[in-house]
């Protein structure tokens, strides 16, 4: 009778460590989609930053043009509206790029987050379903 009662104790006790593991595994697919998705967000951030930068640099380059053809009449102010455009346009790409970096370290740091939460959650409860089998084989004795 002992035997028949430790036996389903060790079968109940295989169950829920399967069950368990199917949760890890669920929770763990769950975070690689949040990776995945924070990688996405990330580069879609870089590519924007990318665009912004080109866009910046053409309207630069733009602005230099204008500032050669009118450096004929008033080489002073050409120069001027060079050097600001110029300066506006490395504003303008620096914010992209810290605004990029910025989203894709928080999209990371959220991703290690919720990985991290759902490898917890599995060992805590793989924990208690070991406790509670082990509590259980302990009260048949």
């Amino acid at each position: 009778m002992k035997k028949i009662i430790l036996s389903a104790a060790l079968v109940f006790a295989l169950g829920t460590t399967f069950t368990s593991c199917r949760d890890v595994k669920e929770k763990a697919e769950s975070a690689t989609e949040a990776t995945g998705e924070a990688m996405d967000d990330a580069a879609d951030a870089v590519e924007g930053a990318a665009k912004d930068t080109k866009d910046a640099v053409n309207d630069a380059a733009d602005a230099t043009g204008e500032a050669i053809e009118g450096a004929a009449n008033d080489a002073g102010e050409a120069v001027d509206g060079a050097v600001d455009a110029t300066g506006e346009a490395m504003d303008n790409a620096a914010d992209a790029v810290e605004g990029a970096a910025t989203d894709a370290k928080d999209a990371a740091g959220k991703a290690v987050d919720d990985a991290s939460s759902a490898v917890e959650g599995a060992a805590k409860d793989t924990k208690d379903a070991a406790t509670k089998a082990a509590n259980d084989a302990m009260k048949t004795k």
